[in-house]
Formats: C-alpha cells, sequence, structure tokens
C-alpha cells in the first residue's frame, strides 16, 4: 500500500509521511528514565495519540514495559464504583497484551479477580512491577474524557501518592505514568458533581510537561517532504515550501498535513512531478472553503462562549494588545483549544485559523446587516476581472466607495466604526472565492491599521486599511505600506483610509513613493 499523508486519527510509520520527531522522542525517553511521570496537553488533531506510539515504540526497544490504554468509550458506569473502575483498569490492562503476549494477558486477568478497592489496586501495581522485574510505564490517552469524575481522581491520586512513597524507597510502581488529552490535569477545573460549585483540583501536580514541543518547526516538515519526494520522485525546493507551510500554519500538525494531502491528491498533475511553490497558495485557498473537523471544533468553541468569541473578535478586529497569560481563565481556555498560542502578546495561534475565524466573523456581520444594504449589487465578481486573471483592484477599491457612500449614513457611524475591517473583508470576499484568499496582518499601533494581502491566482494585492488621524500620521503610514511593500517585492500597493469625521469626504488619489505606486481611497 502506498504512502499518504494522514489527516484523521493516528499516524502510522511506514503507512504514512511523517516528520521525524526522534529528538523530542529522545527528550521525553530521558525524562522517563529518570522516573519521571508526564502529562501531554494539546488541542484535537496535535499529534498526542501518535506521540504515545512512537514513545511506546521507542520504549520496546529499549526493554521497559509499555502499556498504552485508553478510557474512551468505556461509559459513565465504570466511575461510579471503586471495585468496577479497579477491575476495568486492569482489564484494559490485559486487553492490551492480548495479541502480543498471551502470558502477560493471563496475569493481569488473574489479577483482577482479586481486586475490591483503591487499596487493593496498589497492591496489584507494585506486586506486578516485583513479579515482571520490568520498568513499567503507563500511557493513557484522552485522559480528559474521564477527568470530570472525583473517583478517576481520587484514582490519579493513589497513583500519586505510589509515587511519593516510591520517591523514599517505600513502594514499587510505574517506572513512569504519561497523561494525554486536551485539558491539563495537573491544574484542571472541573464541576464535580451538578449543582456543586466549580473548583480547581491538583491529583497530579507531581507530573512535568512533556518536554518537546508536538508543533512542527520548519526544519521537521523538511524531514516529511524529503520523504515524500525521495518516495514519489518528486522535484521540489524542500526548504522554500517547508517554510511556507510553516509561514500559514506555525506548525499545527493537522493543518501542515492537510495542505500536503490537498496538494499531492488535488493539485499535483501526475505528468509533471514537480512541486511548485505556488501550490501551497492554491491549497491554503481550498482549505479556507472545505468543512472539516478541525474547523467545525473551531467554530463551535467560539460559538459556545461568548466571553471567549468577544475576546477574539477584540484581538482580531480591534488590535486590542494584551499579555498572554494562562492564569487568565478565558485564555488559558483559548490556549486549550488551540486558538491562541503563547507569544509576547496574545495573538490567535496560525494565519489560516485567523482567516478562518475572519471568514466566520464577516458571514455573522453579513447576515446581520450587509444583505438589508444590497451588497451584491456592487460586487459581481466578473466586473473585476482583466485578462490573464488579474483583478482590476483600483476598481474594486471605488465600487467599494461608492457602496459605502451610498449605503451607510450618519446613523450608521457607530455600527461602520465598531465593524469596518469586516464591511472589508465583507466586500473582498465574494470576488476572490475560489480562486484566491486574503490574510491579515495586524499592526499593533496607535494608529489602528491591519495590512490585507490577497493573493489571486499567482499574483499579491496588498492593501492597508487605517483609521484617518491627520496628515502626519498619513505620511508614516504611506512609508510603512511602502516598506512593507519592498519586503513583499510587490511594485503597487493599495490605501483605504477610513475618515469618521469626514474631513477628507471620498475621493481617491494616487502617489508614487519610492518606486513604488499606492492608490488610495478615502471612504
Amino acid at each position: 500500500m502506498a504512502k499518504k499523508f494522514n489527516v484523521t486519527g493516528i499516524c502510522i510509520p511506514g503507512k504514512h509521511y511523517m516528520v521525524d520527531t526522534a529528538s523530542k522522542i529522545e527528550k521525553a525517553i530521558a525524562a522517563i528514565e529518570e522516573g519521571d511521570y508526564i502529562t501531554i496537553n494539546y488541542p484535537r488533531q496535535f499529534g498526542k495519540t501518535t506521540t504515545l506510539l512512537l514513545l511506546e515504540r521507542e520504549l520496546e526497544k529499549r526493554g521497559f514495559l509499555p502499556i498504552s490504554i485508553s478510557f474512551e468509550g468505556i461509559g459513565d458506569a465504570v466511575f461510579e464504583d471503586e471495585k468496577i473502575f479497579s477491575r476495568t483498569f486492569i482489564r484494559k490492562i490485559s486487553e492490551v497484551f492480548n495479541y502480543s503476549n498471551k502470558e502477560l494477558a493471563e496475569y493481569f486477568l488473574e489479577k483482577r479477580e482479586k481486586i475490591e478497592n483503591f487499596d487493593s489496586l496498589s497492591q496489584v501495581i507494585s506486586q506486578s512491577v516485583i513479579d515482571l522485574k520490568k520498568k513499567i510505564v503507563l500511557l493513557i490517552d484522552e485522559i480528559d474524557k474521564s477527568s470530570n469524575n472525583q473517583l478517576f481522581l481520587s484514582f490519579l491520586g493513589m497513583l500519586r501518592e505510589k509515587y511519593l512513597r516510591r520517591s523514599t524507597g517505600k513502594d514499587f510502581t510505574f517506572q513512569s505514568v504519561i497523561l494525554a488529552g486536551v485539558y491539563d490535569v495537573k491544574s484542571l477545573k472541573m464541576k464535580i458533581r451538578e449543582g456543586k460549585e466549580t473548583k480547581y483540583n491538583s491529583p497530579w501536580n507531581i507530573a512535568i510537561d512533556y518536554p518537546g514541543d508536538l508543533s512542527f518547526t520548519p526544519e521537521e516538515i523538511e524531514t516529511m517532504l524529503a520523504g515524500y519526494s525521495t518516495d514519489k520522485n518528486i522535484s521540489m525546493d524542500i526548504p522554500a515550501i517547508a517554510a511556507q507551510l510553516y509561514s500559514f500554519t506555525s506548525g499545527y500538525p493537522f493543518l501542515v498535513s492537510r495542505l500536503c494531502s490537498i496538494i499531492d491528491a488535488d493539485i499535483m498533475k501526475k505528468s509533471e512531478p514537480v512541486w511548485s511553490p505556488d501550490f501551497v497558495d492554491r491549497a491554503v485557498a481550498r482549505i479556507l472553503l472545505e468543512n472539516n473537523t478541525n474547523f467545525e471544533s473551531l467554530i463551535k468553541n467560539l460559538e459556545n462562549n461568548d466571553d471567549l468569541y468577544t475576546l477574539v473578535k477584540e484581538i482580531l478586529l480591534n488590535d486590542s494588545k494584551m499579555e498572554y497569560n494562562e492564569d487568565n481563565s478565558l485564555i488559558k481556555l483559548g490556549a486549550i483549544h488551540g486558538i491562541f498560542k503563547q507569544g509576547e502578546y496574545l495573538q490567535i495561534h496560525n494565519k489560516i485559523y485567523r482567516e478562518r475565524i475572519y471568514n466566520y466573523m464577516s458571514l455573522n456581520l453579513k447576515i446581520e446587516s450587509l444583505l438589508n444594504k444590497n451588497l451584491e449589487n456592487y460586487n459581481f465578481k466578473n466586473q473585476f476581472l482583466l485578462p490573464e486573471n488579474t483583478l482590476d483592484f483600483e476598481k474594486i477599491l471605488l465600487r467599494f466607495q461608492a457602496f459605502m457612500k451610498e449605503q451607510y449614513s450618519v446613523k450608521d457611524k457607530a455600527f461602520v466604526e465598531r465593524n469596518w475591517r469586516l464591511l472589508y473583508i465583507a466586500f473582498i470576499k465574494p470576488i476572490i472565492n475560489g480562486h484566491g484568499f486574503d490574510f491579515k496582518e495586524t499592526q499593533i499601533s496607535e494608529e489602528k491599521r491591519i495590512d490585507v494581502v490577497i493573493t489571486f491566482y499567482n499574483r499579491k494585492y496588498i492593501s492597508e486599511l487605517k483609521i484617518w488621524g491627520g496628515r502626519e500620521k498619513h505620511s508614516r503610514g504611506l512609508k510603512q505600506l511602502t516598506d512593507y511593500l519592498e519586503r513583499q517585492h510587490v511594485n503597487k500597493g493599495y490605501l483605504i483610509i477610513f475618515d469618521f469625521k469626514k474631513a477628507m469626504e471620498y475621493k481617491q488619489e494616487k502617489k508614487s513613493i519610492d518606486g513604488r505606486d499606492i492608490f488610495i481611497v478615502w471612504v
């Protein structure tokens, strides 16, 4: 069976193209050798289960006895009684060895019948370590499926107590326990029972974080592309394409693999075994239009929490500048779901997520208001197309100016001031959909400006949106846009100025600065 890029379930070496994470696995093995207990907490589809598999295989090679289980799908009844839970735990361990070591499977199954509570379960764990004469490593996946249950927390407390007693030479227990899930069990906020106060519980504060970021680095992406290139005999500039993939995804494993999958299945011409750099742009345009479980989860998490939605909107649309601090429960929640990433300031994890959220919020705005403003009478796609699949971008901006002038009056000022960016994005989207995409580069400054880089087929159109703040700021803004055009190797740019005081009225202007042409409209 030919290899493929995998975006569903666990990645299997030999079946799927994978990045080389050997150095990260090695760091984890070193921590396990030291007897550390570990948590792996990352968003959905971030490679947690794959990491557990790679760890399990490497541990086996080095003489450990890894036991990998999951509590997903076992039902709620298991968590209602110590005896049932404890026996289920041992049964699942026995099942691990059903196809690889019948003797071990029978050993644990026999122990199961002697368990009545957590105390007897603790004794079985100790005796197993003594009998098997192996360093046993317990790996539990999907841990947060069970962690809102008090009995499960008591189970973790028992393992914690054994870990502490082992440290003083008073007990035998697992060499290491690795818990993987979305939520951080070390400081999980959870509701124990209906009607009871929500609180923090720390039954697992003995554990360290996984010693290695599961995000892909550009260099790691290169290893996956190199394997694919050699396997398929495909020519590509591996470092440049890896850098492109990282730029759009910030190394989010699902997004990297999905873009590669789209290129391999839908964009590559089998008769021409060359992976062109523009294939990544085309794959980004496609992924932004598709529905997948990752995007569904992203939007669901925003829809289910009004405060999180508002915070994301403030960051994206209003240039709100705040430090990244997971002591704040809302920031922590956004990080748990992969919406935020750590940096000097709070920011959306990756460009693709930013665009997907922009699309979602701009659609909400259209439903709320734009349908009543006859937007469709202004932005017919065909009227802006020029030969060779280029856009008449000056005409687009003049039509946007006309739309704003004719459809929004003084009484709409407050609405426009809140949604000026989304109004522009909502106007542009129908024109470029299917053949291009847009990315926003928010500038954290007093000027309230944002760069919108539009890719349509293979051409870039760079527009900057800003609020009119006087001639001095205008001159600085023109210089900033010129510098940005130079960095992007683009000769022409566009400036859209929102003048809420209407000091300049509706007008347009052309300027040439440092060899770059800039077309300006006021709205």
